[in-house]
């Protein structure tokens, strides 16, 4: 008797949760913890143990954010940035616990469930590129619907600014 293909997607669901779950990898299909996890492993990383944070540890031993899309161009997303109470406030913070903070920051692009490009920045220059971005959001932020901070790294900035990997 022929398998289904929804009975084939019910059995690979639950080997990859049961994969995760032995190995300590988290819930694969939290947010885009699965993206996050094919990443590490294809650049050599470690994923990170917490969803909060880090999304993974580069083989110096230090922690790198990861953005990915699944659009023909690459970029990155930053969105649901908190907000501080001052922009002297909010700079410290995208500094120091948002973004450089992260020594690297790695773009990926899948195309058909695979990698298919890869990107690093320094976690300072995204700064650089992101910091006159949401400068200019900041004082009308509050009135908005969601309060919350967000720009992108364009496919021009990451080819001009960062390194192919893949």
């Amino acid at each position: 008797m022929k398998q289904t293909p929804e009975k084939r997607y019910i059995e690979l669901f639950e080997e990859m949760a049961d994969l995760c779950e032995k190995h300590n990898f988290g819930d694969p299909f939290s947010y885009a913890r699965s993206k996050e996890l094919y990443a590490a492993f294809i650049l050599g990383h470690t994923i990170a143990p917490d969803y909060s944070g880090a999304d993974a540890i580069n083989s110096n031993g230090q922690e790198v954010e990861y953005k990915s899309t699944i659009n023909k161009n690459i970029k990155g997303s930053y969105t649901g940035i908190s907000v501080q109470s001052s922009w002297e406030e909010q700079e410290r913070y995208l500094r120091e616990e948002k973004i450089a903070k992260y020594p690297e920051h790695f773009f990926n692009r899948f195309e058909s469930g695979k990698l298919v490009e890869s990107w690093r920045l320094t976690g300072d220059k995204v700064f650089d590129i992101l910091v006159p971005k949401l400068k200019k959001k900041y004082s009308t932020i509050l009135s908005k619907k969601d309060p919350r901070l967000s720009a992108n790294v364009t496919s021009k900035e990451i080819k001009k600014y960062g390194t192919q990997i893949l």
